[in-house]
Parts: C-alpha cells; structure tokens; sequence
C-alpha cells in the first residue's frame, strides 16, 4: 500500500474513533444511561478505554505519516518508535483482548458481560463498533506496514503496568461503591477474581506475543530490535 494510501486510512480510522468516542460521550441523557455510568463514568469499562486507546494511536500514526512526508523517515526516529511502541504493546493486545473477551462470555452468558437491558440503551451497529470492528482495524494495520517489537521483557512489562492500573481502578471502584463494574465479577470469590485477572493477563500476553509471530510471519525480521554486541 502507498504512502499515500496508507495516510488516508489511518485519517479515516482515526475520524471514526473520534466519532466513537464523541457519540459515546453524549449518551447520559436519559436515567437508564446516566445510572449506567455511575460510580466512574464511562471510563470504568475497559471498553471504552480501548475506543480512546486506538484514537491516541491512529492519531500517532497520522502525525508520523504526515511528519514523514514532510521531514523523511530520519529525523522522526522518535515518533516513529513510540507509534511501534504503542501499538504493539498496548493497541494491537487490548483490543484483540476486548474482542475475544467480549464475545466468548457473550456467547456464553451474555448476563456476564452485556446484559440484554443494554439491548434498548446501545443501537446494535454500536455494540459492533464497540466489540467487533476493533479487531479488523488491528490486523489491517498489522499487514499495512511492519512495527518494531521492543524486546519481550520490555514488551510484557508495558502490558502488565496498564492491566495492573486498570484492575486496581476496578477494585477501587467497588471498594468505594460496593458495584462491579461487570457484572461477572459479582459471581466470583476473592480466589477466583485473582484467577480470573491473572489468567486475563496471561491471555493478552499470548496475544501480544501471537502479534510479534503476526508481523514477523509478514515482515520478516527487518524491523525486530538488533542484539548488542558484548
């Protein structure tokens, strides 16, 4: 795909989460809305933090292409990493994360995750919006261009700091308020939440590391970090 080419998707991307995100931020008109984000507004569901996650990336991703374009690939070295660094440690995960998630507990019991009161509130094309077009975009920008892997200790690290960030806010959250934010939580022991975060966590390394497989089994090794000398 040309640069060209490439420019326009990430503007045409980015436009729609920033569409997501501002539709969403006006939904808390009427009560059953507004009682559905309480006690931490819509920034509680992980959901919904993904949806702001992929704006700061495609936003990244646009600058530097219009920087590129501008400056050369040379003098955005910076830009450039972090853009790599974001998306393969935070963006690509999180939302493969969101979309496997969602579904397989949806397709289970939708109660866990989505009860169906929340049929009447979300519009449908919403829901898939929120749960399934985030997939598609990830891998579409997987095979659009390659990304620099930093190193998996480096990698992972990333990862489990913005997963430990977000399950201490849900546990504050329901310190605070006695509320889960979902409502599958409300079913588990103190035992099985620890077994439920840790094994969430185990499951979006192994879809950080199923990305790296992705964009070496595309790029190659062109853009994987080079060893030190000793």
């Amino acid at each position: 795909m040309t640069r060209t080419c490439t420019c326009i998707y990430h503007f045409l991307v980015l436009s729609w989460y920033i569409f997501l995100n501002y539709y969403i931020s006006q939904q808390g008109g009427d009560q059953q809305k507004s009682k559905l984000f309480l006690n931490g507004g819509h920034w509680k569901y992980l959901t919904f933090l993904n949806l702001l996650l992929q704006a700061i990336f495609f936003g990244v991703a646009c600058v530097e292409d219009v920087l590129k374009r501008i400056k050369g690939e040379k003098d955005i070295k910076f830009m450039t990493t972090f853009r790599d660094l974001l998306f393969t440690t935070l963006a690509f995960p999180i939302s493969t994360f969101v979309f496997l998630s969602f579904w397989i507990l949806f397709l289970y019991d939708r109660e866990l995750v989505y009860p169906k009161a929340l049929d009447g509130i979300f519009p449908v094309w919403l829901n898939h919006a929120m749960h399934t077009s985030i997939l598609p975009f990830s891998l579409v920008e997987v095979m659009l261009r390659p990304h620099c892997y930093p190193r998996k200790k480096k990698g992972l690290t990333v990862l489990a700091g913005a997963s430990i960030m977000y399950i201490t806010r849900v546990l504050w959250i329901y310190s605070d308020t006695g509320t889960w934010v979902y409502p599958v939580f409300a079913k588990l022991s103190p035992v099985g939440l620890t077994a439920f975060f840790s094994l969430s966590y185990i499951f979006s390394a192994g879809i950080y590391l199923l990305g790296e497989k992705l964009n070496h089994w595309k790029w190659g090794d062109a853009m994987q970090p080079r060893k030190k000398r000793k």
